[in-house]
């Protein structure tokens, strides 16, 4: 069956464009993404175990406390020691006396070290860092694959790229009771750019082979990345659902810090193919014909 560009890019294209906006109005309206601590910084607890103990100890005296973001660490030469770091408080006191308290009942030897407010541990340089590998890749991308096949497939993939990361923060910041932007967001973002942009690259080949059949390349672009789509597309659903099942079973079995990178990561993969299959291609289509219409003009 074939399709219509216009029936395929447009509604695709207004879906994105549905979901972005409903992100950053939650942004605007003081719903943005759930900032972790290493964003946001927060206060570090330390105390002296008196033996070994359990994170699953630590994290259930918490949850009793009303405390569900923290991080935990052993220090100490006999891991005997628990740092704990969690959001800031309004009374740091009554959280220690509480806390300690309910530490107490199973570890009876536990003594207060310290208590200290701690900064951001991801600072602007490791963003800013971020952004720039970011801006980098883009331009290699666009060069490498405007000399592999034109400068349209470039565009259109920098545009598909643009796009899946969009969707991927604007599923952060709609699904924030799920997702907590921690330190592993930034390595999932980067993730999703390389993977995002490999199907792009498998689809973009396929055209470039069918517009250079006999029988083919006399057709509407649009009828060309159709077909290019279709005969790509059990390769490119095999790599899908194997790359998910496995992210996924991460998801479900993972500790909370693998959670966090794991979902993002199924938010970024679903984008990624969902573009290369039904919009980088048509992107391109449109902006060749652009350029045809302007050449006759």
């Amino acid at each position: 069956m074939k399709f219509e560009m216009k029936n395929r890019l447009k509604p695709c294209a207004a879906l994105s464009a549905v979901i972005i906006v409903i992100a950053l109005v939650m942004t605007m309206m003081g719903m943005g993404m759930n900032l972790g601590i290493d964003f946001t910084g927060g206060t570090l607890m330390t105390y002296n175990m008196g033996a070994a103990f359990s994170v699953d100890d630590v994290n259930a005296a918490l949850a009793e406390c009303d405390i569900a973001d923290a991080q935990i660490a052993a220090t100490g030469e006999d891991n005997t020691q628990v740092q704990i770091r969690i959001k800031d408080v309004e009374n740091t006191d009554d959280l220690r006396d509480q806390l300690e308290e309910k530490l107490a009942a199973t570890y009876p030897a536990i003594e207060y070290v310290d208590i200290t407010r701690v900064g951001a541990v991801v600072g602007s340089e490791l963003i800013n860092n971020a952004i720039k590998s970011l801006t980098l890749a883009a331009v290699l991308m666009l060069v490498y694959i405007a000399f592999r096949f034109d400068l349209y497939s470039g565009l259109a993939a920098i545009i598909g790229l643009v796009h899946d990361v969009a969707i991927m923060m604007s599923f952060v910041v709609i699904l924030r009771s799920f997702i907590r932007v921690e330190t592993t967001f930034i390595a999932a973002l980067l993730t999703i750019v390389g993977y995002s942009i490999n199907n792009t690259i498998i689809i973009f080949d396929r055209i470039r082979e069918n517009s250079h059949k006999a029988g083919v390349r006399q057709l509407p672009r649009e009828q060309i990345v159709n077909l290019s789509v279709t005969e790509s597309l059990p390769r490119t659903l095999n790599t899908t659902i194997t790359t998910l099942l496995t992210v996924v079973t991460l998801y479900i079995l993972g500790v909370d810090s693998i959670k966090q990178f794991a979902l993002p990561l199924i938010i970024g993969i679903v984008a990624g193919t969902y573009s290369a299959n039904l919009i980088n291609g048509y992107v391109w289509a449109l902006l060749m014909d652009l350029r045809a219409k302007s050449k006759k003009a």
